[in-house]
């Protein structure tokens, strides 16, 4: 009689932990970098004044 050999199929789920892990490596870097670098470019006016004037 000849022999059978049965190859057990590979899991799915490494390819689908890689493939978030991807994904969200690629959304850190490119949707998030443009947050951080927004910053608000407020101009603080200085009220504060010194009267030097001697009497």
């Amino acid at each position: 009689m000849a022999e059978i050999k049965i190859e057990k199929k590979k899991p799915v789920w490494p390819w689908i932990v890689a493939v978030l892990l991807i994904s969200a490596i690629i959304y850190y870097i490119f949707l998030r970098d443009n947050e951080t670098q927004t910053q608000n470019n407020v101009e603080i006016e200085n009220t504060t004044s010194t009267d030097n004037t001697t009497n």
